[in-house]
């Protein structure tokens, strides 16, 4: 764009989520637990998935992968937010900004194509069962990652060729912990009403046609576990909740923000913490508390390790 050159903000300043010293304190507290345990989780099921044999299978590649994902999730704003819960001038370079909604956008494009993976190797398990394996070998797997990363930076380049040739020419506070793509197009110095309709387009639409394509995917496989009465299926029926609940938890605040991206509320910055810092944890709560494969796990790591300190 003709704009570049007009652009003078060099840093913009984070609002944060509140002004209040004691209010600050606590949450700093709560999101530093949150934080810790998330990464440590995340790191868990990884280390968990690539050591025990047990946990060979497609559906365990892609849930490591998938944390991963949340592993990058939580560090790409939430460390620079606890240092500004003690810092009275929240602010951030004009390339730091751009870097945050480029790595956000990465991040959570790629989350969703594996999301919408995880729904295929289910689909392929309980609907194909005798093909199962020959279909979801590693090398379909390996693709599935690798599409994921793909799509994601290709969706977050495509918000950012237009945003980083915006003119900020004044205005630069941004009303959030961290820079939100809508946030920042709203300082433009110009009328923004079309790069608010792409970024509507480009992720609200994206947003909301991958949830339906899930929650379509995950009926069929629903009604075919309903069908069955064995110990297998109900096993089945407990992985298929698990990835139900990360879904609809991911998606949710995804879709209330892109569909209404330029509308904001009171409430839209704890929406914003949750989507951020929160949502990354739930993959290690979810599937370690309802997943028995890895509880087992979980236990031969741990006598293991009791076995060697012995």
């Amino acid at each position: 764009m003709a704009h570049i050159n007009e652009s003078v903000v060099s840093e913009f300043v984070l609002l944060g989520l509140s002004n209040s010293w004691d209010l600050q304190l606590f949450l700093f507290a709560v999101f530093s637990m949150v934080y810790v345990a998330s990464v440590l989780g995340n790191l868990l099921i990884i280390v968990i998935i690539s050591s025990d044999s047990h946990l060979n299978s497609s559906m365990y590649f892609l849930l490591s992968n998938l944390s991963f994902i949340d592993i990058c999730q939580s560090n790409f704003a939430t460390p620079k937010m606890l240092v500004d819960f003690f810092v009275e001038n929240k602010t951030i370079s004009f390339e730091g900004c751009m870097a945050q909604i480029f790595l956000l956008h990465s991040f959570v494009g790629s989350e969703m194509m594996l999301l919408v993976a995880m729904a295929s190797d289910r689909f392929i398990a309980i609907c194909k069962p005798l093909r199962y394996s020959t279909i979801m070998n590693r090398r379909l797997c390996i693709i599935f990652v690798s599409i994921s990363w793909a799509v994601g930076i290709l969706h977050s380049v495509s918000h950012l060729a237009f945003t980083v040739g915006l003119p900020f020419c004044g205005p630069n506070e941004v009303d959030s912990f961290f820079c939100d793509l809508p946030l920042v197009i709203e300082l433009a110095c110009m009328d923004t009403y079309e790069m608010e309709i792409m970024t509507l387009t480009n992720s609200g639409l994206i947003s909301l046609g991958c949830f339906l394509a899930l929650m379509i995917s995950y009926a069929i496989i629903l009604i075919t576990v309903w069908r069955r009465s064995s110990g297998g299926s109900s096993k089945a029926l407990s992985t298929l909740t698990a990835h139900i609940i990360v879904v609809i938890l991911f998606f949710g605040p995804c879709i209330y923000f892109y569909i209404w991206p330029f509308s904001r509320l009171s409430v839209d910055k704890f929406l914003s913490v949750f989507y951020t810092v929160c949502t990354p944890m739930l993959n290690p709560i979810i599937y370690s508390l309802r997943n028995e494969d890895v509880k087992s796990a979980i236990r031969r790591l741990r006598n293991r390790h009791l076995n060697w300190k012995n």
